[in-house]
């Protein structure tokens, strides 16, 4: 079955399932297929739980006319997102980058349904399931789409771009991430332009940030929305506060109306993932106000640069992910911050191949010249480079929790930092 002669059914039943155990009465239930698990075997359940339909690639399974077999469930979702773009005349805003993209997308969000029914990409489901689903997400209410795309290697964002087809859209910033997928820097560089690419071919708008020169270059003559430090951004900006929480002052272009909006986020480098949310305010039409109401009402959460205070220390958690470009910008912010007691606790960065040894050698070094009281690195790579330093490094999280529960830290403010798999947050109860 093509997914063009599906459509009226997936209009019929618009809510879609890929995890059996969260069926809703009327869904469609995709039988995705992954390394451990295989949603074929579950679709009879589906059904069971009140799912309208099962979409399945396996023959053996197909028990009625309920199973609506496929050569392929993940491509035909795929195909179908695809062909559901193209009944969509909205604008479709995409962005990805090596840091802050989850961020910019949810300040971006806040920011513009303060005027417009907006679906955005649910958490960093950004991957070539998550922005399927995304985009079958959106329905006739719908004004504006937003779209996180991530990728680990090279081509991931072309392909993503052909399924979403977006019209408008940004890189946050291109660093080091993910070098075991891309293989060097430039494979980095040269996926993240593929949105670009994407979006240049499609006569849309591209959003860049003025102060980035290597965004400028990728740009290239391209006419682009800019926004940045400079007066002679499209958008400019500057960071007047950073205690703690960052706040903005920013105007556009050619007005002497300067506004200030504070901010639930910390650290500098958050003021360029607010100003392109204030871009593509301007851009649509949203007033000064509707712009900061949506920055404002934006509290970051999930391990996300997300300030707790435990009965004993200020914990800024910054643990979702990391890598050598997030990892220095955080331990740099922090030590900007300049607050009483401050510690830090960084943990392993994953998927960087060869240059695991260097990029974690690098992050010691610059920590250890920061005015710190104590740094503390856990994992086995940083263990691996701790020869010739003087901090506290231990191979596992475990070692470090028998750590923590003696050293009975108060009055502290602490940054964790490390990536998903270090699954750091568990420290929170040790603070």
């Amino acid at each position: 079955m093509r997914s063009e002669d599906f459509y009226t059914t997936y209009l019929q039943y618009p809510q879609i399932c890929t995890d059996s155990r969260r069926v809703k009465p009327g869904c469609l239930y995709f039988s995705l297929r992954g390394d451990h698990f295989n949603g074929n075997l579950f679709a009879a359940d589906a059904l069971e739980q009140g799912s309208a339909l099962a979409i399945v690639d396996d023959p053996s399974i197909v028990k009625d006319d309920r199973y609506i077999l496929v050569p392929d469930v993940l491509s035909f979702l795929q195909e179908l997102a695809s062909y559901h773009r193209t009944q969509l005349k909205i604008p479709v805003i995409a962005l990805t980058g090596t840091n802050g993209k989850t961020t910019t997308k949810e300040l971006i969000h806040s920011v513009l349904r303060q005027k417009y029914q907006t679906i955005a990409t649910a958490g960093n489901f950004n991957n070539h399931i998550g922005v399927p689903l995304t985009l079958l997400s959106a329905n006739q209410d719908t004004e504006i789409l937003i779209v996180e795309m991530g990728a680990n290697h090279p081509l991931e964002i072309e392909f993503l771009c052909k399924i979403a087809k977006p019209n408008a859209g940004l890189i946050t910033n291109i660093g080091k991430a993910h070098l075991e997928g891309f293989g060097s820097f430039e494979g980095v560089v040269s996926t993240k332009n593929e949105l670009y690419d994407s979006i240049k071919s499609n006569g849309g708008k591209l959003f860049v940030n003025q102060d980035d020169d290597l965004l400028v270059k990728l740009a290239g003559s391209y006419p682009f929305y800019s926004y940045g430090t400079s007066e002679n951004a499209d958008t400019c900006g500057s960071a007047i506060h950073r205690d703690r929480f960052l706040e903005v002052a920013w105007t556009r272009r050619g007005s002497n109306n300067l506004t200030k909006v504070s901010s639930h986020l910390t650290g500098g480098y958050n003021l360029y993932n607010i100003l392109a949310a204030i871009s593509i305010g301007d851009w649509l039409g949203l007033t000064p106000d509707q712009i900061n109401t949506g920055i404002e009402s934006y509290v970051p959460g999930n391990m996300r640069s997300q300030w707790l205070q435990t009965s004993s220390n200020n914990l800024l958690l910054d643990a979702y992910n990391a890598n050598p470009s997030s990892m220095s910008l955080a331990v740099e912010n922090f030590s900007l911050l300049h607050l009483p007691r401050q510690i830090v606790i960084l943990g392993d960065m994953f998927e960087l191949g060869e240059h695991s040894a260097a990029e974690h050698l690098s992050i010691i070094r610059q920590a250890d010249l920061l005015d710190f009281e104590e740094i503390i690195f856990v994992g086995p790579r940083f263990f691996k480079c701790s020869t010739g330093f003087l901090h506290s490094f231990f191979k596992n999280i475990d070692d470090l929790k028998e750590y923590l529960s003696a050293a009975k830290f108060n009055s502290c403010n602490i940054l964790i930092k490390g990536s998903r798999g270090m699954q750091l947050e568990q420290l929170v109860d040790y603070l």
